[in-house]
Formats: structure tokens, C-alpha cells, sequence
């Protein structure tokens, strides 16, 4: 009798179980459904990626900063500066309209060209020839940075344009102007030898046309000026042929070319699974150059192990991701063009800085989106996150539910300074490019009516 009338009870424990995780599966599907789901992964991924870069890059570059400057904090103070200048941008990008993100193309991508012309001309050389730097009011950029927005704005809004006029089935409207302008992008690049930068930026470029479906002979004839590219540059300067050397064999020169791979995988080996602690890397005394910038996942690995590692992984994957449910939920030409042109620059960028140093690719150069040392880096891409907020936005019912979830803290703090203005998820301004009103238009419309 006992055994059967526990019966029952296990198959309650069953149902229960099973109950349970149904409804688990059905509140996943609902915030996986959720219109602004896609807007809280990209601001939860890239704030964690931002914090967790100003941590480690106070940690990775305390002992060059008191080498060259004598004060441990100097180069993360820049750091944080430019954090602080990137914020109220990122602020800034997610409130603005579409139209507006549309305008700020043409008028970016004609000074980043002016920018990088005159770099040509007057920039900084800090070595190997890379003159990519210019110093503008006492403050030094990298021009080949915010050229990454400027192109991936103003790409999307020209193929926009000629999507929303059925201009894109023939090659030469495919192409003209994104084809010229891109070359010259590169070129001015080039000539800086930045290669790493120009590699972005086709990428970019790929991303635009991938969108738009372009053919599969663009494709393979676009893989092969990459590939010629990369092999003139390598042939020209001897010192991109011994980085081919080293990244094939590290051993062979571990005394220059091999060095830095080599102790950047050493950093990942002492940090094991768990990391030898925030602060303890060996490598960062003198040993790996540039542990706060091209090789800081390095003294991430060291110091924060695997699990901090995969947790960096983790979180571009997320951010990844984000930025392709954007585009594949967006309505409007120019928001899918852009969200996935910004998060191909992103995600392309961050795997080949990883993929640096894990040794999957030679050595680029390139810094880690959001996490590297270097305000040049930092300020626009965290503009670019601003913009993928913004885009997110545009998802369908986005601005339903953001209507519905009352004013945030920033839209409080303008009202209580008296400053809100008009919020610009419910007003997207003068002329949509899909042909629709402002919503508080067609309001005050049907009030009269």
C-alpha cells in the first residue's frame, strides 16, 4: 500500500518539475520576444566591457606609467578622461533620431577624410613609419578611429537611399559612391601603414554590401584585393614579413618579432582557470610591451584567468548578438544597414585583438573595443554603442514600450532642471525616411478632429 500510494506523489513531483520549467521556457521566450531586449544587451555588455576596461587598464599600465611619469595613475587617468568624455556622446547618440543619425553621415565622412589627409602631411610618426597620429590643441588622436563611424554611417545612409529609389540592381549603383569612397578611406590609411585599421574597414564595407545582397562574385573578387593588399604591404615593409614569421613559428625569433607573442601567451598560462588576482601580473613588469592596449586581454587572462577571459568573450558575444537582432528585426533600410555595419566593425575588431593573442592571427595592432587603453579608440566607439541604442529604438514597438516605462534618469534629471525637451523616442523627427509622421503630430491631428 505504501509503494502505491507513493506513486502518485512522484508523478506530482513530475508534473510539478515539469510545470515549472515550462513556465521558465515561456518567460525566456517572452523576454527573448521583448521589443527592447536587443536595447538592455547592447547598455548592460558594453558597460560591463567599459568598467571592466578601466580596471584593467589601470592594472595592466601602472608600472610604464610610473617608468615614464612617475605617478602610477597618469596613463589610466587618461583613460577615465576619455570614458568621461565618451558617456554623455553615448547618451547623446541613443536620444537621437533616425533621420539625424542619417544626416551626420555625409558631413562625418568628409572629416575623416579631411583628418586623415592631413595626417598624411603633418601627423606623428612613433615608429615603423605609422604615421597615424595628429595633435590637435595639445590633444593627440587617431583620425583612422572615428574614420570606422564616419564610413559605417555614411555607407549605410547611401545604400539607404538608393534602396528606398530600387537603385541596387545593377553593380555600378552598388558600388558607386560605396566603392570610391571606401578606397579612398583606405588609401589615406594605407598610406599611414595601418594596416590593421584597413582591414576594419573593408570589413565594414563587406558588411554594407552583405546586407543588401550583393552577389557572391563581389564577394570572392573583394577576398582577393584583401588578400593582394595584405600581401603588398607584407612584401613592402620588412617588418609586417618577420610578424608572418613569428606568428608561424614564435620560437624562431623570440628575442624581437617572437617577443611579444610569447609572453602574451605566457600571461594566458600563469593565469590558469582562476587568474593570479587583479594587480599580480608578472608579465606587465617590463616583460609583454603594450599590456594596456594590443595585448591587454593578455593580462586579462593572467590575472583574471579563464573564467575572466570567456566573461570578455561572453559579453561581445552578447553585445554580437545584439546588434544583429537589431538589424534583423529592423523596418527601415538605413537601420539595418547601420546596426550591422557597426556591429560587424565591433565584433571583427575584438576577434582579431583575441585572436592576436591567443595566436590565431599575427599581430595586428589593434586595440580591444571598449576595454584597450586609448581614448581615440574609446570615445567613438562608445559614440557607436550610442548609435546601436539608438537603432534599437527604432525595433518595432520599442517605443511603446519605452513610452510606457516612464521618463529614465537622465530624462528626470533634464526635468528637474527644467531642460527636458521633447523625448526623442516618441518624436523622430522632421521626416521619417519611411515615410511616416511624428507621433505627437498625428496626435494633436485627431485631438482637432
Amino acid at each position: 500500500m505504501s509503494g502505491s500510494a507513493s506513486t502518485p506523489r512522484g508523478g506530482d513531483s513530475r508534473r510539478s518539475r515539469t510545470s515549472r520549467s515550462s513556465v521558465w521556457l515561456r518567460e525566456l521566450r517572452q523576454l527573448h520576444d521583448h521589443p527592447l531586449t536587443s536595447y538592455y544587451l547592447v547598455i548592460g555588455s558594453s558597460c560591463l566591457l567599459i568598467a571592466l576596461g578601466l580596471v584593467m587598464v589601470l592594472s595592466s599600465s601602472m608600472i610604464d606609467s610610473i617608468t615614464s611619469t612617475g605617478s602610477a595613475f597618469s596613463l589610466f587617468q587618461k583613460q577615465l578622461a576619455a570614458a568621461a568624455v565618451g558617456l554623455p556622446l553615448l547618451v547623446l547618440a541613443s536620444h537621437l533620431p533616425v533621420w539625424t543619425l542619417r544626416a551626420l553621415g555625409y558631413p562625418a565622412m568628409a572629416l575623416a577624410l579631411a583628418l586623415l589627409l592631413i595626417t598624411v602631411f603633418q601627423g606623428e610618426d612613433y615608429g615603423y613609419g605609422a604615421v597615424r597620429w595628429l595633435e590637435i590643441g595639445g590633444v593627440t588622436i587617431q583620425p583612422s578611429e572615428p574614420a570606422k563611424l564616419a564610413f559605417a554611417l555614411w555607407g549605410a545612409d547611401v545604400l539607404a537611399r538608393k534602396d528606398e529609389l530600387k537603385q541596387l540592381m545593377e553593380w555600378r549603383q552598388l558600388l558607386v559612391p560605396l566603392l570610391p569612397g571606401c578606397g579612398a578611406l583606405v588609401l589615406l590609411v594605407l598610406m599611414g601603414t595601418d594596416l590593421s585599421t584597413t582591414m576594419v574597414l573593408l570589413t565594414i564595407f563587406l558588411a554594407l554590401l552583405w546586407v543588401v545582397g550583393a552577389p557572391g562574385p563581389l564577394f570572392v573578387g573583394m577576398f582577393a584585393l584583401v588578400v593582394t593588399l595584405a600581401g603588398i604591404m607584407v612584401a613592402v615593409e620588412s617588418f609586417r614579413g618577420a610578424r608572418i614569421t613569428s606568428f608561424l613559428n614564435p620560437g624562431a625569433d623570440p628575442s624581437d618579432a617572437g617577443f611579444q607573442p610569447l609572453h602574451g601567451l605566457y600571461a594566458l598560462g600563469t593565469g590558469g582557470v582562476f587568474g593570479v588576482g587583479i594587480g599580480d601580473s608578472k608579465e606587465k613588469w617590463g616583460f609583454l610591451p603594450h599590456p594596456e592596449s594590443d595585448f591587454i586581454f593578455a593580462i586579462i587572462g593572467e590575472e583574471l584567468g579563464l573564467i575572466g577571459s570567456l566573461l570578455v568573450v561572453g559579453l561581445f558575444g552578447v553585445l554580437g548578438y545584439a546588434g544583429l537582432r537589431i538589424a534583423s528585426r529592423a523596418r527601415e533600410p538605413f537601420v539595418r544597414l547601420a546596426a550591422m555595419s557597426i556591429t560587424a566593425w565591433i565584433a571583427v575588431q575584438a576577434m582579431v585583438n583575441i585572436g592576436t593573442v591567443i595566436k590565431v592571427v599575427p599581430v595586428t595592432g589593434i586595440p580591444l573595443p571598449l576595454v584597450s587603453a586609448g581614448g581615440s579608440a574609446l570615445v567613438p566607439t562608445m559614440f557607436g554603442v550610442g548609435v546601436l541604442l539608438a537603432l534599437a529604438k527604432a525595433e518595432p514597438d520599442a517605443r511603446k514600450a519605452l513610452a510606457a516605462r516612464g521618463p529614465n534618469l537622465v530624462q528626470r534629471a533634464l526635468g528637474w532642471l527644467g531642460l527636458r525637451g521633447t523625448d526623442s523616442s516618441t518624436v523622430t523627427g522632421p521626416q521619417e525616411r519611411n515615410g511616416s509622421r511624428p507621433t505627437q503630430v498625428r496626435t494633436r491631428r485627431n485631438r482637432r478632429r
